[in-house]
């Protein structure tokens, strides 16, 4: 009998119950593979309109921060400037995105989602938050709230390094 993926990444990572990793090294191979799943996961769901989940996390970075520079989607999303340039460009060439000139200060530029990104959003949100509920669905409110409490500690921390 074939050997699921979990139980084949299980023993190649040194997870589960079992696991004799120290405790940080355990948390952060599931942490990894979690993210690596899930990113795998949205992925798939997004590759039928050629978009990507990097693709998504700038737009949603945009979004959130208004209209920010090159540079600061891109402290944001924890990538490098150029990462950052070469996802604005695919996004630029599918109209999700646009680039201005910073009125302020003309050698900057900023960037901002267009009507059709949000058009594009709105037809697919309800479904894509209907998949990742379903990705999360064998945890409980309690658990899901204490699993992003976690997580959240986590990064907080890292971020002070």
């Amino acid at each position: 009998m074939p050997m699921s993926s979990w139980n084949k990444s299980e023993k190649l990572f040194g997870l589960g119950a079992d696991s004799e990793l120290a405790p940080p090294v355990r948390a952060f191979r599931t942490a990894l593979m979690l993210a690596q799943k899930l990113r795998n996961e949205m992925d798939e769901r997004l590759r039928a309109d050629g978009l990507t989940t990097q693709q998504a996390a700038l737009i949603t970075v945009v979004k959130a921060m208004g209209k920010p520079s090159l540079a600061e989607a891109a402290a944001a999303l924890g990538s490098t400037h150029q990462n950052v340039a070469q996802i604005v460009a695919a996004l630029q060439r599918k109209e999700l995105l646009q680039v201005e000139p910073d009125p302020a200060d003309g050698r900057r530029k900023l960037l901002s989602a267009t009507n059709h990104s949000a058009a594009y959003w709105r037809e697919r949100d309800a479904g894509d938050i209907a998949a990742v509920a379903d990705w999360f669905a064998d945890l409980s409110p309690d658990e899901l709230q204490t699993f992003c409490e976690l997580s959240e500690r986590v990064i907080v921390r890292i971020d002070r390094a």
